[in-house]
């Protein structure tokens, strides 16, 4: 039984949110809710739940200033409810927290409270910290959390060379000559590193451009990277890869 613990400024938004408990996560029970930082440090202190629902503006701050205020260790998992904020959003992925959206959909509460219940026990220091300090940043944040079957990991965005399809999943490649499985589509990593200096060059191949040696035009034209690796170049985003390895200079 996963016991958890709302808070939200809006009684209506908790409202909604115990009704969507009650009717499509039966595993879950509310054992209390706070409307702001003060009133949900303590009740979190008092109840010690497993499962954190938090909304990002509370009636007095945030729910980043509450994570902050928190001593480090608490194993409770959190599952951010929020309006659309596009900044708040990019660092939740960063840093692989989940987020709701408002209004709730079920089915996404359900995978949510799915996914939680499998990190019972885990502590989420790590992506605790590093969500708070892609808060903080105005650029794009320069680590993020790639979650294998074995582990959650944190990784320096520089140290990645490049990214490669294994059909719904993605292998990272590191500066170090490690290799990581990482249960996300290539796809979704695309978007999430968009603003550093990767660049789709093929449909199975996100390319660290900082990390590139050079560009071959030999079988198709392909970039030889500093692993050694060769990774080729679709037609259609030759002129592309041409461009921004011109940028870079």
């Amino acid at each position: 039984m996963l016991r958890a613990i709302i808070i939200d400024d809006m009684p209506q938004a908790v409202q909604l949110l115990r009704a969507d408990l009650q009717a499509y996560c039966p595993e879950v029970e509310v054992i209390g809710d706070a409307e702001g930082v003060v009133s949900g440090v303590r009740l979190i202190k008092e109840r010690k739940p497993n499962l954190l629902f938090l909304d990002i503006q509370l009636k007095d701050g945030t729910g980043f200033d509450l994570l902050e205020i928190l001593p480090d260790g608490l194993d409770f998992q959190v599952i951010f409810t929020t309006v659309s904020d596009a900044h708040a959003i990019r660092a939740f992925r960063y840093a692989a927290i989940d987020y709701l959206l408002k209004p709730l959909d079920p089915e996404e509460l359900k995978e949510a409270v799915r996914k939680a219940a499998q990190m019972v026990g885990q502590e989420e220091k790590d992506k605790l910290g590093l969500l708070l300090d892609a808060v903080k940043l105005p650029s794009a944040p320069r680590r993020i959390v790639l979650h294998t079957q074995e582990k959650i990991q944190v990784v320096n965005v520089e140290d990645i060379v490049r990214c490669e399809a294994s059909s719904n999943y993605t292998i990272f490649f590191f500066t170090d000559g490690n290799k990581l499985l990482v249960s996300k589509t290539l796809k979704e990593f695309e978007k999430l590193l968009q603003d550093h200096p990767f660049l789709r060059v093929h449909q199975s191949h996100l390319a660290n451009l900082q990390h590139v040696k050079a560009y071959l035009k030999a079988e198709g034209g392909y970039l030889q990277m500093q692993d050694g690796a060769h990774v080729p170049v679709s037609f259609r985003k030759r002129q592309a890869v041409l461009e921004a390895l011109e940028g870079l200079g």
